[in-house]
């Protein structure tokens, strides 16, 4: 059975919080144009609705495509992560799975058969992360064929 793990919430407000800052810095900027340049007050309307379409297309990025880490029966896949390594392989592929800590961040390393890694930092998924492992692991033994003894 499929598992998808989102972004963890303080990372989904970091992403909104530049969004807004750089709105924030559009509308400032179509602003000083129009108080240095005499133009037209209509003229913030466009940097207004502009924000809004941006607020909407991020606000339905991160809802619909907001999953960082998806674990199906034939593999894995990783977005929104960056230094990930090997973003997508197959459970046939995975040597192994190790916890370590990476710039003192808790990790989850999958090191491939062909030398490549994945390397997955726990902190930016929604969920406990020993669900996470467990999940993975189960995932890991299934998609290799692995039956417990």
């Amino acid at each position: 059975m499929p598992s998808d793990y989102r972004l963890a919430p303080a990372v989904t407000a970091r992403v909104m919080g530049v969004v807004l800052v750089l709105i924030a810095v559009m509308v400032f900027a179509a602003t000083a144009a129009v108080a240095f340049l005499d133009l037209h007050t209509a003229v913030l309307l466009v940097p207004a609705v502009l924000a809004i379409v941006v607020l909407v297309a991020a606000t339905v990025v991160i809802g619909r495509r907001g999953w960082v880490v998806r674990l199906g029966d034939e593999g894995y896949r990783v977005q929104w992560v960056r230094g990930v390594g090997v973003a997508a392989a197959r459970w046939k592929d995975v040597e192994d799975a190790v916890t370590t800590t990476r710039a003192g961040s808790p990790c989850v390393v999958l090191r491939l058969r062909n030398g490549g890694t994945t390397t997955i930092p726990v902190d930016v998924l929604a969920g406990d992360r020993e669900e996470f492992v467990r999940d993975l692991q189960r995932h890991l033994t299934d998609g290799q064929g692995l039956r417990p003894l």
